[in-house]
């Protein structure tokens, strides 16, 4: 962790804070160091924060009695000392807070049980858009990120960019993309079921009408009040972003798409306690036109019910590119290419260690669908994705 860009305050500042401020300015510590890690934020327990307060005002040089020195210049010298030396021991305090965590995180306490609003698509296999699974078309991280994402592929060019106010949409946000081309790709199965009955139905709509709720559930997400805020701030994350892809396919026209992932949203209600409720999504033309054709075929891919429970960004999008270039075989990939595709801005060498992290834990706890083990590359370590065989 560079303690620099933490920009911590000294034993003196963090002294004078409220009980409330040091167990927030701790909380953030550890977001931030678990963010550079390319890991996903924890809370932590009282107790944690407890031990973390005594360790951050802990008076490890008190007895040299500083204030009285009459030399400012070496007591100035000495207390940067005293600080430094506890910057470089929070890290190894930090972690040493942190739980061990599986790659799911539980579900819902009614995860299995259906209420009686919840749609047919709950039940539906999960589906993702085929054209953008080959990176990560949202951002790794839970903070705001503004700018774009560039990805130089073998075959086209692929730019993520992100709204000035609410920033790129992250892979959570990303859930209720999966939720509406989820939502039509069922709309389109019962849409053909009832052609081959000889009746006359009229084709999916363009309007995903669902309630906040539905999605939630859809998502396998608690049906807390964060959550109803979390889900308008990411619709608003989700039409802002844009996608743009150049196709360099040999013997084919160049052809550039631009596209939003949501075409635009409105909240049609709201609840008494002014929590968003019903809610109309347009779904974009590349989406409706990639599973709403006379072929027969939909640009999508069956997810695993689980992809929902995998908690950090990174494990999402290794799952989502082993869905897509392994299959039901397997898959090869360097460190580095997985770095190019993953858009994190994180460092080579902490991603590297984010996927180490991700493979060892696999081993014990599942990982949905594919094996996942690291082998020797001729530059560096390649990952190797394979298919689960089915018991």
């Amino acid at each position: 962790m560079n303690t620099q860009k933490f920009e911590l305050l000294d034993r003196g500042a963090f002294s004078a804070l409220t009980l409330h401020q040091k167990n927030e300015y701790l909380q953030k510590l550890t977001a931030r160091y678990m963010e550079a890690n390319g890991r996903s934020p924890i809370e932590l327990s009282r107790e944690a924060l407890s031990r973390l307060r005594r360790f951050y005002s802990r008076r490890s040089m008190a007895d040299l009695k500083l204030e009285k020195m009459t030399d400012r210049e070496m007591a100035s010298a000495l207390s940067r000392v005293a600080n430094a030396v506890g910057q470089g021991d929070l890290e190894k305090r930090i972690e040493s807070e942190i739980p061990p965590t599986s790659e799911l995180r539980a579900p819902p306490i009614d995860d299995d049980q259906l209420m009686f609003f919840v749609p047919n698509i709950h039940d539906a296999p999960i589906k993702d858009d085929v054209n953008v699974m080959d990176v990560a078309p949202f951002s790794l991280s839970k903070t705001k990120r503004e700018g774009k994402i560039r990805y130089d592929l073998k075959d086209s060019s692929i730019t993520v960019t992100g709204g000035s106010d609410s920033g790129m949409a992250n892979a959570y946000d990303y859930d209720i993309f999966i939720n509406m081309v989820s939502y039509l790709a069922e709309e389109m199965r019962t849409y053909r079921l009832s052609q081959k009955k000889g009746r006359n139905p009229s084709l999916p709509a363009k309007v995903y009408c669902p309630t906040a709720s539905q999605v939630l559930k859809f998502c396998r997400r608690g049906n807390g009040g964060k959550q109803y805020v979390e889900l308008e701030n990411a619709l608003d994350r989700l039409q802002d972003t844009r996608i743009k892809i150049t196709n360099f396919k040999p013997g084919a026209r160049r052809e550039t798409e631009t596209f939003s992932l949501i075409d635009r949203y409105r909240v049609l209600s709201r609840t008494t306690s002014d929590r968003i409720d019903h809610i109309e999504i347009i779904i974009p033309d590349w989406v409706y036109e990639g599973i709403v054709n006379e072929s027969g075929s939909a640009s999508i891919l069956t997810l695993n019910p689980d992809y929902f429970l995998i908690k950090k960004p990174t494990a999402r999008f290794i799952y989502r590119l082993a869905r897509k270039a392994a299959g039901q075989g397997e898959a090869h990939y360097t460190l580095k290419d997985l770095h190019h595709r993953s858009g994190t801005t994180i460092p080579f060498h902490k991603f590297r260690n984010a996927v180490a992290d991700i493979v060892d834990r696999a081993e014990n706890e599942p990982f949905p669908d594919y094996e996942l083990k690291l082998i020797p590359g001729r530059e560096c370590q390649v990952l190797r994705i394979c298919r689960r065989p089915v018991a």
